[in-house]
């Protein structure tokens, strides 16, 4: 009995020693490579520095074979994501519209499949137009279909499932270093997880 309750108490304290591991979500992954590498770098250079362990999308060690057939590398890339995101404890996702008017489709899937595991989820965008504005400004589209006005970043169940995780989208108010990244907003969402 003694030597469990020892035992535990060891396993306890290694994993309070264990850094946190937070998955790093966003449209990186489809940047040149020289890009991805250099903003990830940055990501979890600043994740570290706080105690944390960054990973990313591409931390996989998948391997196809010449004659694999497209969907099915598709479905293993989501696999290993998905292991990815388990091995996790929270998410950073990049939230900054990418290929339209909103953000990056996998991403917002990320972002929904932590919170449904009780994770909390943090976010940034460098577009600071509230969604409404970014579809026109109006409120009706082309076809006559409503625009949502919450005056939020994005769709509403985007922001308001960060919140309900315990997280929080920050907005930039001035252009990062890239288009798509600023270390000073992405270590707001550093500083906030460290907080939470």
């Amino acid at each position: 009995m003694r030597r469990s309750r020892a035992n535990a108490e060891v396993r306890d304290n290694i994993n309070m020693a264990k850094p946190k591991r937070i998955y790093l979500a966003g449209p990186e992954v489809f940047f040149p490579a020289e890009d991805h590498t250099a903003i990830v770098a940055e990501k979890k250079r600043l994740l570290q520095d706080a105690g944390f362990e960054g990973v990313d999308p591409l931390d996989t060690a998948l391997a196809f074979s010449d004659d694999e057939a497209k969907p099915e590398r598709g479905h293993r890339i989501y696999q290993a994501n998905r292991e990815l995101m388990n091995s996790c404890d929270a998410i950073i996702a990049n939230l900054t519209p990418f290929r339209g008017i909103s953000a990056d489709p996998g991403t917002v899937f990320e972002v929904g499949y932590m919170v449904g595991q009780g994770k909390p989820a943090f976010g940034f965008t460098l577009d600071n137009r509230h969604y409404r504005e970014r579809a026109g400004a109006t409120a009706l589209d082309e076809l006559g279909h409503t625009i949502e006005d919450f005056e939020m970043s994005d769709n509403l169940m985007i922001e308001g499932g960060i919140r309900a995780s315990g997280g929080h989208l920050f907005v930039a108010r001035q252009p990062g270093e890239h288009r798509f990244f600023s270390a000073e907003i992405f270590n707001r969402c550093v500083r906030a997880l460290a907080d939470n």
